[in-house]
């Protein structure tokens, strides 16, 4: 069942992280295609509204852990959606650097690689 004010909740803090020029694609793909649909819908209402609306971390704490989670999984492309983000909620060059190198020991040199060529990639492309 879908709630629809956490919903609304979550894509407002979506839009607030990732900014519409990232969200509005996704959500725009989401209209023709109940399958990518399903899972937009669970994301913004699920982990960006029952989530990250939550009082208990602000949004800076929880694109760090999302940095360090991320590279610990190995993905890659949602790492780079989550730099960005880090970096809307005030997160510096900085402790992203300190992020991935922590997140480098304890997960390993090659996933920590993997996630410095994304920083490093999208730190350009942010003019960082």
């Amino acid at each position: 069942m879908h709630d629809q004010e956490m919903y609304e909740a979550g894509l407002a803090m979506r839009r607030r992280v990732l900014g519409d020029a990232y969200v509005d694609p996704q959500l725009d793909a989401a209209k023709d295609d109940p399958v990518w649909g399903a899972i937009q819908d669970m994301a913004t209402e699920l982990a960006w509204g029952h989530i990250w609306t939550r009082p208990g971390l602000d949004p800076k704490i929880r694109s760090i852990l999302n940095l360090g989670m991320l590279t610990a999984l190995g993905k890659m492309p949602e790492l780079r959606t989550h730099i960005r983000g880090a970096i809307r909620n005030g997160v510096t060059k900085e402790e992203i650097i300190e992020v991935l190198l922590q997140a480098t020991i304890y997960c390993g040199f090659p996933a920590g690689i993997d996630a410095f060529r994304q920083a490093r990639d999208v730190m350009k492309e942010e003019g960082l």
